[in-house]
């Protein structure tokens, strides 16, 4: 089995190309094998899988996907650890030639060199939520996946309708895939340790809850209903609506209470509000 990378080798790298982890780019490097290793198998990562990840950084992730899946593509923002990645697989006894990089913003992407079956990524903090979201929206082939995102985010992504934590990206995110918590890790694998803990989120994709044009109009009243979260649904949708007794109307059509919050229907409540206010 080649070698993957350790605290020592992770800094040996991070020093000889001269990268410093900044906060603004929520660089925080994995530097335990194992867990990397137990994210992979997390994933279900398999020999026929064309792996995905965001931020790979300088390699930690990326080279536990090269020991089990067919390729790796990996995208990268910053082209001196984009430059480095390759050298880092080859040197620690990995085909490079397995891995495919792409040195950009991951908001930006909107295409890819080949369909990508599953994605692991440690996403950066200040924009996991909206890449997950874009990245089951734009690639339909990613079947399943593991990210690793700040704790806090973990419990929107998982929560149930009735709870604290559940909002807008627990309801977005069910529109194409099931959830579900898939452990914490410690702030010790990471360098720089960070100060926020962070969890693992499984996803598994099933069939889309409808078109493009449902999708959008649904997720316009996802975000009215949690825009703030404690107005009832018929003062929520009323700039939507043309006011709060026409709102009121839509919701009691589509069989909901229209005195109930947001944070109590599951997808398939918004789904029907939506498909109301078109008629």
């Amino acid at each position: 089995m080649s070698g993957l990378l350790g605290a020592a080798e992770i800094r040996e790298i991070a020093e000889r190309i001269g990268v410093r982890p900044t906060k603004k780019l929520g660089q925080n490097f994995v530097v335990d094998a194992n867990t990397c290793r137990k994210i992979v198998k997390s994933a279900d990562v398999g020999q026929d899988d064309v792996a995905l990840e965001i931020g790979p950084g300088l390699g930690s992730l990326t080279l536990a996907m090269l020991e089990t899946a067919k390729s790796v593509i990996a995208i990268e923002i910053d082209d001196r650890l984009a430059l480095e990645l390759p050298i880092t697989a080859d040197r620690h006894g990995f085909d490079s030639t397995k891995l495919t990089i792409i040195t950009a913003d991951a908001m930006q992407i909107s295409e890819l060199p080949a369909n990508p079956t599953v994605l692991v990524a440690n996403l950066p903090y200040n924009v996991s939520v909206p890449v997950l979201l874009r990245f089951l929206e734009l690639f339909p082939t990613l079947r399943s996946g593991v990210v690793m995102v700040q704790s806090e985010v973990a419990d929107r992504l998982v929560a149930k309708p009735d709870s604290k934590t559940y909002g807008s990206p627990s309801v977005k995110a069910a529109w194409w895939a099931d959830l579900t918590s898939a452990g914490t890790v410690s702030r010790s694998i990471f360098w720089p340790v960070p100060n926020v803990d962070s969890s693992l989120v499984r996803f598994v994709r099933h069939e889309s809850a409808g078109d493009e044009v449902l999708r959008k109009a649904t997720f316009k009243i996802i975000d009215a209903a949690f825009a703030q979260r404690r107005k009832m649904m018929r003062a929520a949708l009323s700039d939507i609506c043309g006011g709060s007794a026409q709102a009121s109307a839509i919701i009691e059509q589509s069989g909901i209470d229209p005195t109930i919050r947001g944070e109590a229907l599951e997808l398939a409540d918004f789904i029907k509000i939506a498909i109301t206010l078109s008629k």
